[in-house]
């Protein structure tokens, strides 16, 4: 599905980040509100979305839940959506598995992977179709062809060889996504999610043209220590850029900063340590044949992908800490007091945050798309700030980490700056199905040498479950961002 684009699914998402935020700063019962916000949200008989109203407050009933970070209700047995909000009236939080769930609700139970015979079908006397399905599956009915699903193996054959395309291939897109085959079916048919293969990127949910995969969110619990008086420094990801309409790098700053926050740092300052100190492992391990080859660990999916997929790889990633742990540790050490939130595009840096040696650094994540419900909670429009506080942290390398490729092409540039003369092979995928693959070559022997970038979203970071514009745009608005940094590498100390 095409990001970017303002659909109902995701004004509802914004919707519902606007009211948590919102019932974070004004709640007074929030059990009462929690029940009564349902009927608020949906107040007219009948529903945009759904067949009745019923279900479209059902599903919100859930997302509700989510937002708060709390787990959905379970099918079989009554529970009061408010059941177990106290947990939630907190200042702290951490992601508690399962991260991104399916609302069983919203889900629509679409086809898994069916051929069908639309009406475009003109009856053809040649009929290619029939002659073509090796199981017997397709006849000729009253002059249009039929399918016959039980005898239907999905291959494909009835559906290339017509004419007309008017032989259908319908699959679910939420698993036409998944790179690594996590969309399952429950017993009624619905998309449900395998534990044990899912390394949370998030390309399902953005791509569930029902909204029926959602994923656990901060942003009330972050308000909370807001309001609280705690200091908390917010870290941004260099993929911000562009995410917030017009507005510039400088005035989302200013308008993060209204929030509460005591001060907004760039991610990027921990990208510029992490390329450096694999340029050097690089160096050290790969060009002098003790490692096969290096594969970059900024990308929790691509790191996890690596680990439940390809466990013999483990000693080939990078042990370097992630741009957004890195950083945070950077800002723990100056003030040791303050919270810290990482604000960026994906949901998999929700899943980093929630191991137990990331959880003393980083305190909260939350998404661009969250942040933006924040910001309307507040009637706050970044655009309309005049601030000349421009982010400054960062190299134009570092900046590169939010584009696919960009991690490999500033560590390349450190080899070049501090290893001259060094031969590096550089390869970068994007897209889990593609980083299987790469994946596969290296454990086959086929990449001896060679600095390996992968990123689960197909374009990088700019292509995250929790960014707001469209990819294109997000390219260009973060190449001007890397364009503007006046940062340089520092010189390699002696």
């Amino acid at each position: 599905m095409e990001r970017g684009l303002d659909t109902n699914v995701k004004k509802t998402r914004h919707l519902i980040f606007k009211t948590i935020a919102e019932l974070a700063y004004h709640s007074g019962d929030l059990t009462r509100d929690i029940e009564e916000l349902p009927y608020k949200l949906c107040n007219t008989e009948t529903s945009k979305d759904y067949a009745d109203i019923y279900r479209e407050r059902e599903v919100i009933r859930e997302r509700l839940r989510l937002a708060l970070g709390m787990k959905l209700r379970p099918q079989d047995k009554p529970v009061a959506v408010s059941s177990g909000v106290e947990e939630s009236n907190i200042d702290e939080k951490y992601y508690e598995p399962p991260l991104i769930q399916v609302i069983p609700s919203a889900c629509n139970a679409c086809p898994e992977n069916m051929y069908i015979v639309s009406d475009q079908c003109m009856g053809c006397t040649a009929h290619p179709c029939v002659e073509v399905c090796p199981k017997g599956a397709v006849s000729i009915k009253n002059g249009k062809s039929v399918i016959n699903q039980e005898k239907c193996i999905h291959c494909g054959k009835c559906h290339n060889a017509c004419p007309y395309d008017a032989i259908s291939h319908k699959r679910r897109p939420c698993a036409d996504v998944c790179g690594v085959g996590a969309i399952i079916s429950d017993e009624t048919g619905r998309a449900d999610i395998d534990r044990t293969a899912c390394v949370s990127c998030g390309q399902c949910m953005v791509n569930c043209p029902f909204g029926a995969i959602a994923d656990k969110s901060q942003i009330f619990q972050l308000i909370k220590a807001l309001l609280s008086g705690k200091k908390v420094i917010a870290e941004v990801a260099p993929s911000f850029a562009g995410q917030f309409g017009d507005a510039s790098e400088a005035q989302v700053k200013a308008a993060i900063k209204e929030l509460g926050f005591y001060d907004v740092v760039e991610t990027a300052i921990g990208a510029d340590i992490g390329c450096m100190a694999e340029a050097e492992h690089y160096v050290k391990k790969v060009s002098t044949g003790e490692l096969s080859f290096l594969l970059t660990s900024c990308c929790p999916s691509w790191m996890f992908l690596a680990k439940l997929f390809f466990p013999e790889t483990i000693g080939s990633i990078s042990r370097e800490l992630t741009p957004m742990v890195a950083t945070a540790r950077l800002i723990k050490e100056k003030h040791p007091d303050v919270a810290v939130v990482f604000i960026g595009p994906c949901a998999s840096k929700k899943l980093e945050a929630s191991r137990r040696t990331v959880r003393s650094d980083v305190d909260f994540v939350i998404t661009y798309e969250e942040l933006s419900g924040i910001f309307d909670a507040k009637g706050i429009d970044p655009a309309m700030f005049e601030t000349k506080e421009a982010l400054a942290d960062a190299t134009s390398a570092g900046r590169g980490y939010g584009i696919a490729g960009g991690v490999s092409s500033a560590i390349e540039q450190c080899i070049k700056t501090y290893y001259p003369g060094t031969e590096v092979h550089i390869e970068h995928v994007e897209g889990l199905a593609e980083c299987k693959k790469m994946l596969t070559m290296a454990k086959a022997g086929l990449k001896k040498g060679c600095l390996i970038e992968g990123m689960a979203c197909p374009g990088g970071c700019i292509a995250g479950a929790g960014t707001n514009c469209s990819i294109p745009e997000a390219k260009k608005r973060l190449k001007a961002f890397q364009d503007s940094a006046e940062a340089v590498l520092p010189k390699k100390e002696p």
